[in-house]
């Protein structure tokens, strides 16, 4: 019987809820890593399943009492009722009440997710057809970051997740992402940070996150962007500020941004001028 029980609680709650990224048989959102993703999971599961939840039984039960207090057997006679006044002031005031309950809270993570505090590190993340290249500009680190094939993966590496260069980042600094796109429509989302923003040509959105612990989380470009949408994924390896130290002096080697010498700047200055075709 014991077994039965706990079996049973596996499948309806499972331990695999609480990973790095998404598991078989997972119900709900992954563990939260940021204190912004874990007011997004409150308010999900404190205020608009309460809600929903009410709401569902309540018209459920409304049916059923139609159903059985007003039946043809029970009534052979029609009601010609047409109006009443009072159920239609009730209807419209408690929908009213019930979105301005959830205002409250709902505006607080708009300001929240959109009012970035200052930057401990930048990133600008842009969005090619299939893959994502990044930027640190303050620190002169550029390169791409692709997706490993299934025949190349090491084990423990999940399929689909893991690329060649990942971001990497201090843990509890505030990490502001900017992100833009190259040629069509993408989306940078990282659930367990609770963040998404669009990828548009021609523009630079920004968000931001503040990771609370250590560890490596998965994210997936969110916007339908092509044939290839599904394999350009999203990796973020959160390390302490020593390890992020080590990482940075290496990378500003392995990914220096060139800088444009002044040979190539007088080339560039040719061309507008149509000194050279």
């Amino acid at each position: 019987m014991h077994k039965l029980i706990l079996l049973i609680t596996l499948i309806v709650y499972p331990i695999n809820l609480f990973a790095e990224q998404p598991k078989d048989w997972q119900l709900g959102f992954q563990k939260a890593a940021s204190g912004h993703m874990e007011d997004l999971v409150w308010f999900h599961d404190y205020m608009l399943l309460p809600i929903i939840t009410a709401i569902t039984v309540f018209v459920l039960f409304l049916v059923i009492y139609a159903c059985i207090r007003y039946r043809a057997a029970r009534n052979p006679v029609a009601s010609q009722t047409s109006h009443n006044t009072f159920i239609e002031i009730i209807w419209t005031l408690v929908p009213c009440l019930i979105l301005i309950v959830m205002a409250v809270p709902s505006f607080k993570l708009l300001y929240e997710q959109d009012e970035i505090p200052p930057a401990d590190v930048t990133i600008k993340a842009v969005g090619y057809q299939w893959y994502w290249g990044y930027e640190y500009p303050d620190e002169n680190i550029i390169f791409d970051s692709y997706m490993i094939e299934d025949e190349d993966l090491k084990p423990g590496q999940p399929r689909l997740l893991t690329v060649d260069n990942e971001i990497v980042v201090p843990v509890n600094k505030v990490v502001k992402v900017l992100i833009t796109a190259n040629d069509v429509l993408h989306a940078w989302a990282l659930p367990s940070f609770g963040v998404k923003r669009d990828a548009v040509p021609g523009r630079i959105n920004e968000t931001w996150f503040k990771a609370d612990r250590t560890g490596t989380f998965y994210g997936q470009c969110s916007e339908l962007c092509g044939i290839k949408h599904a394999f350009m994924p999203i990796t973020v390896n959160v390390v302490s500020q020593e390890d992020y130290d080590k990482w940075l002096k290496e990378a500003k080697q392995k990914f220096a941004k060139e800088e444009l010498g002044l040979n190539n700047k007088k080339v560039v200055k040719r061309i507008l001028e149509g000194e050279i075709k």
